[in-house]
């Protein structure tokens, strides 16, 4: 079994992650979102801890990704192209395309990238020119896993960290 390390950032311990728990428009939908980089993990979970004032902790968890990739409906994003702006403004206007899916992963819609697609879901900037925009950023890396069976055959909670 191939397993991977990847990462939860928020204020509090979650065991046993539950998939249809946030809000349905996020980047990927409603689905429990990991990272593999532990920096952006942890930088959210200072974001989310200044909002609540409360303490940032990162979840660490074991992902057989390779099994999810073989078994499950999945979408993976190699770049902030077309077909990532596309299901990014869809899932954002509230078109529910992550429905499809048990995983998805690709870049974050996150502060280096936000506005053009602002912009461009707005009507102020064409799609070649957000394209070429979102061109020259490499992207971060998020998870969302969106059926809970998923989780629970192939997420395995590996403990806490400390931002």
């Amino acid at each position: 079994m191939s397993e991977i390390i990847v990462y939860h950032g928020g204020t509090e311990k979650v065991e046993s992650p539950v998939c249809k728990f946030g809000r349905r428009n996020l980047d990927y939908g409603q689905g429990f979102y990991v990272t593999d980089i532990r920096k952006q993990a942890a930088d959210w979970a200072t974001q989310v801890a200044d909002r609540r004032k409360e303490a940032p902790i990162i979840n660490r968890y074991r992902l057989n990704r390779d099994a999810i990739l073989r078994e499950a409906r999945c979408k993976v994003f190699v770049a902030y192209d077309k077909d990532w702006l596309q299901f990014i403004v869809a899932s954002r206007r509230g078109e529910q395309v992550a429905d499809n899916y048990d995983y998805i992963e690709g870049g974050v819609a996150n502060d280096r990238v936000v506005d053009t697609v602002n912009l461009y879901m707005a009507g102020l900037m064409d799609e070649d020119t957000a394209l070429l925009r979102l061109s020259q950023h490499q992207p971060n890396n998020q998870m969302c896993i969106l059926s809970q069976g998923i989780v629970d055959k192939y997420l395995v909670f590996d403990g806490t960290e400390e931002v």
